[in-house]
């Protein structure tokens, strides 16, 4: 269990919440874990759903407090809320910087910017800890282009420049990002992205991971009441999760591309769990593909400090923080969106 932002998370499994006067009551068969007080919450989200009591869900509408359900996975169930008050102001002012390029602007730029600080980061501490393994003087050039585009960055209002300069960032990062596959070089390599079809190995896991990255943020905004669908840097498009593909770009190298290289520098992953479609889609087998998810849920229990919080959390709820922050943010209780910064 952990509170962040007036949002509790409920995340061990098999754990029941009652009401007891104006408490929450976390109960695990018949032991009580914890108590929390209904009045300092604004929500409740769970992960692997065990039971909520009627009397605490009418607690709960009665309050205001919504109450999400998650799989333990962290796919997005259902959200249960009384009165929608304060969801829809939430949400017409989302859709009001969407409409608008300049606020729309204001916020990509922050995302786009955590993202390329992170992934600077994941290149300087490659040349850190492996210097005697990698191009460590190629790197640098690259986390130098990197830094001068983040400058770059501080005043761009226009979102065609902002995708420029974020096009050109991740050409570069691209160039160096074989450079960081330590071992089994000769099955793994990096020369360029490809999705749909996904033409190597590495992207075929690189894919999955944007994927599996994908849903988790999206089900993170469903949970605090933000419209998935509804982007800032990525516009409108039907049946596009625009939002979380926004949220998931500061993700993106610290979440997704960190684990993918972990699986192969670890050896999770082997020649042999891939095979080759007619088309030339390099595709998991089924295997490989449990695996991956197995490590995945692990990388979620990782713990790490948010440089925001200067809290520790779990991985796992790393994408429910930035959402909650994002609505802060657009509620108008913070002045910018905080990007995740990795550290």
């Amino acid at each position: 269990m952990k509170k962040l932002l007036n949002t509790l998370f409920v995340t061990l499994p098999d754990t029941y919440l009652g009401l007891d006067g104006e408490n929450i009551v976390v109960k695990q068969e018949e032991e009580i874990l914890a108590r929390y007080p209904l009045h300092n919450l604004e929500a409740v989200c769970t992960f692997g759903y065990a039971g909520v009591s009627p009397a605490l869900m009418g607690a709960c509408a009665s309050r205001n407090v919504s109450l999400t359900f998650m799989t333990r996975t962290g796919r997005f169930l259902a959200r249960v809320i009384g009165e929608d008050r304060g969801n829809v102001v939430l949400r017409k002012e989302q859709y009001r910087i969407s409409d608008n390029e300049e606020r729309s602007a204001r916020v990509a730029r922050n995302m786009i910017t955590g993202k390329l600080y992170n992934t600077k980061w994941i290149l300087e501490r490659a040349t850190r800890d492996y210097a005697l393994r990698i191009n460590t003087e190629r790197i640098k050039k690259v986390t130098e282009s990197l830094g001068e585009t983040m400058k770059l960055l501080r005043e761009v209002e226009q979102l065609d420049i902002l995708r420029g300069l974020e096009g050109s960032a991740a050409v570069q990062y691209n160039s160096v990002f074989d450079d960081l596959i330590l071992q089994q070089k000769e099955s793994f390599y990096f020369y360029g992205r490809s999705r749909r079809p996904p033409l190597d190995k590495v992207n075929a896991l690189l894919s999955f991971a944007y994927t599996l990255l994908a849903n988790d943020m999206k089900s993170a905004l469903e949970s605090v009441g933000l419209d998935a669908y509804v982007g800032f840097l990525h516009r409108d498009r039907p049946g596009r999760a625009s939002l979380a593909l926004d949220m998931m770009e500061e993700l993106r190298g610290v979440y997704a591309d960190r684990f993918v290289l972990s699986l192969i520098n670890k050896k999770v992953v082997n020649d042999k769990g891939f095979y080759v479609k007619e088309n030339l889609a390099v595709i998991m087998d089924d295997e490989t593909r449990k695996k991956v998810l197995k490590v995945w849920q692990e990388r979620k229990q990782e713990k790490i400090m948010h440089p925001y919080l200067n809290e520790k959390i779990p991985w796992g709820l790393v994408p429910y923080t930035q959402a909650l922050l994002l609505a802060r943010y657009i509620r108008g209780d913070l002045d910018e969106y905080p990007p995740f910064l990795w550290k």
